[in-house]
């Protein structure tokens, strides 16, 4: 995604209607336009994958840009914050090193987008591969105990008021690029964004897709989460998500009353 940017060359000094003016060239004006989006071709046909979306959100971020001088810490932490992102997701998709390369529990994704308060993450999911799906779903709840038990402490002690709280909610469905693969689009981006927001969570993901049921899943999913019903604005008012067990024990009771028994 590019910018638009101004130069003092870009403007001219013009005699206009007997008053001199400052005016901004033709040129520069019509610089103003959609490829400073940076998507390349918009009229590409979009190529669809099946994916798990996974929306991360800075708990407090907007609280944290407001402090006294934020271009002296909010800078800091998002290169810590990035950088620690990256290579969680990598190490949580390894089964085992070798000398000549890196066995994966899933696909690396293939999209990452920094969204302002937080990342939104793609992986490709095509593949007929049912312990890869889950796995990256645990990828998300791993990344955010993480980052509570670790980078929060850690980025405390450099930065003033750092967001307390890694959120994440998952989705699986079809995406679409957009002009040359430069984004995406799809519904299950828009659930998973949906989803991490929901009251007294932390972490949560959609049903659809996720095949929790099967004997292997592990005990994360058998006994870790509980699946609910729940209204999604603008989506459906009887999805099916599942949110952490310990999270529902712990809600308070006006809260609660969101997630109906199925």
């Amino acid at each position: 995604m590019s910018t638009y940017k101004v130069k003092d060359s870009d403007y001219v000094i013009a005699t206009v209607e007997n008053t001199r003016r400052r005016l901004l060239t033709r040129a520069a004006f019509e610089r103003f336009n959609s490829p400073i989006l940076g998507l390349g071709e918009l009229t590409h046909g979009g190529v669809a994958t099946d994916s798990i979306a996974a929306v991360f959100d800075l708990s407090g971020f907007t609280n944290f840009r407001k402090q006294i001088e934020p271009h002296l810490s909010v800078p800091v932490f998002l290169k810590l914050f990035l950088d620690w992102l990256m290579k969680q997701i990598r190490s949580e998709m390894v089964f085992e090193e070798y000398d000549e390369g890196v066995l994966l529990l899933g696909p690396l994704p293939f999209f990452v987008k920094f969204l302002g308060d937080g990342v939104l993450v793609l992986w490709d999911v095509s593949r007929p591969d049912e312990n890869a799906r889950r796995n990256i779903v645990v990828t998300g709840r791993e990344i955010c105990l993480r980052y509570a038990h670790d980078f929060y402490p850690m980025v405390s002690t450099k930065v003033t008021d750092a967001p307390p709280l890694l959120r994440c909610g998952l989705a699986r469905g079809t995406v679409y690029s957009i002009g040359d693969g430069e984004d995406f689009v799809g519904s299950c981006i828009n659930m998973a964004a949906r989803i991490q927001k929901l009251p007294g969570t932390s972490f949560a993901f959609n049903r659809r897709g996720i095949n929790i049921d099967d004997p292997n899943a592990g005990e994360f999913f058998h006994s870790g989460v509980i699946t609910k019903k729940i209204s999604v604005r603008g989506i459906g008012d009887n999805e099916l998500i599942c949110i952490l067990k310990s999270e529902l024990d712990a809600m308070n009771p006006e809260d609660r009353l969101q997630y109906r028994d199925i």
